[in-house]
């Protein structure tokens, strides 16, 4: 297959990942022009020939390689491949699902999009109906278009699910299941190769598969990005906080890379509770290891879901002497109440800012002036793209280099923002 010409490249959406497919699919639209540019460019030195006649040898060589008799457009300058793959969803009145693929798609390697926490109302029945949808109500939309998928000839299936579904239910305390491994196992039964998610909760879910492949993003570089731009992180003050000890390898990567103290915060919990809001959280006692007084506190998780234990943390640094308290979560789902409780605690000065990607859709989070989104979507559409060329993920799963160099441009450029002090001229 042509480098330049990803025609066996498919996008279908589900419902709920509209929005983050068509943000992907630009993405990747940008990232195939930049290397065709790139790419007769090199040529054209290399072998001293115009740019027009190395793009147009160029769109040849993809001709005679596409199983069209040719590829439409001209033939003299890039031609846009259509990635998105057009779906018909139909919700029945009893709450059934169907999913019908419009385009052919026979061989292509298929990336099928859902946010199973999308709480914003989804259109069905060709824009007739519109639905909110439970995380439960999603999986099964994917399920379907999976099964469409697969019945119409596919070459290769993977999801894309930023927010992997029932991912706490990952250990057994008791008589309880093992949800998130289950849940595995269906969509490998199903036929999907790969999974492409953000953040999960756990790594022990990946031992679950036979086959199957997981491939776990971070999304450090573009939380970085967007704490580089509130404070100084080059500061001294600046304290990296582990919110509690499950999130001790997230928080220590970021004290490392930062090259900053790392904190502790120690939660007893009571299990026999579940969290329903920020208001009834199962946490029985906080201790603290290390020192936040006087300090600007970052911490990081991987989900926000009612926020109960992350408001609790934000009031308890406050009272050991935080100055400003800054939290990253890459999956911001935001249940029940709390975008309510965040917005009276923001109020109380319990925190300065909670930097969120955009794997889940909001609305009104966006308003909020506390709120930063981080955009990930050129995160999943180059690992789409290398995927696709079965190219290796590494430079992009293990992004210290990029994030060093990043803190070093942050750090010049606050450098730089300083008021230079007048110099005294002895007479």
């Amino acid at each position: 297959m042509n480098y330049s010409d990803p025609t066996r490249l498919g996008i279908l959406a589900c419902p709920g990942g509209e929005r983050f497919a068509s943000q992907v699919v630009h993405r990747l639209s940008t990232i195939y022009r930049r290397r065709f540019d790139r790419k007769t460019q090199v040529l054209a030195e290399r072998y001293h020939l115009s740019s027009e006649l190395v793009a147009r040898k160029i769109n040849f060589a993809g001709d005679t390689q596409s199983s069209l008799l040719y590829i439409p457009g001209n033939v003299n300058e890039y031609r846009a491949p259509r990635f998105k793959v057009n779906a018909r969803f139909t919700w029945f009145p009893n709450g059934e699902i169907k999913a019908e693929i419009l385009d052919s798609i026979r061989g292509k390697d298929l990336y099928i999009f859902q946010d199973v926490e999308n709480r914003q109302p989804c259109s069905f029945n060709d824009g007739r109906d519109e639905r909110a949808l439970s995380v439960n109500d999603h999986f099964f939309s994917m399920f379907t278009a999976v099964d469409a998928a697969i019945q119409a000839g596919a070459g290769r299936i993977t999801l894309v699910m930023p927010a992997y579904p029932y991912s706490r239910q990952h250990k057994k305390k008791g008589r309880e299941g093992l949800t998130a491994a289950r849940i595995g196992q269906m969509i490998e039964y199903f036929g999907v190769s790969r999974i492409i998610t953000l953040d999960i909760h756990s790594r022990e879910i990946e031992n679950c598969f036979n086959k199957l492949r997981l491939e776990n993003l971070h999304a450090s570089y573009q939380v970085i990005e967007k704490l580089a731009g509130i404070v100084d992180v080059g500061d001294e003050n600046l304290v990296v906080l582990s919110p509690d000890t499950g999130a001790v390898d997230r928080n220590k990567f970021y004290a490392s890379t930062l090259q900053k103290p790392l904190a502790l915060l120690y939660k007893e919990r009571d299990y026999s509770k579940v969290t329903k809001d920020a208001n009834e959280s199962n946490i029985t006692e906080m201790k603290l290891l290390g020192d936040v007084h006087g300090k600007i506190v970052f911490m990081a998780d991987d989900m926000l879901g009612t926020g109960g234990t992350l408001l609790k943390a934000m009031r308890y640094l406050k009272e050991q002497g935080a100055v400003k308290v800054i939290c990253a979560v890459s999956l911001p789902l935001f249940s029940a109440t709390a975008v309510d409780d965040f917005d009276r605690a923001y109020n109380d000065g319990l925190f300065f800012r909670i930097i969120g990607t955009n794997a889940v859709h909001h609305n009104e989070l966006l308003k909020k002036e506390w709120y930063i989104e981080a955009d990930v979507t050129t995160l999943f559409a180059q690992i789409i793209s290398l995927l696709h060329h079965n190219r290796s993920l590494s430079p992009m799963l293990d992004n210290r280099d990029l994030i060093t160099k990043k803190i070093k441009k942050a750090m010049a450029a606050h450098v730089a923002q300083q008021p230079t002090q007048p110099t005294l001229e002895l007479e």
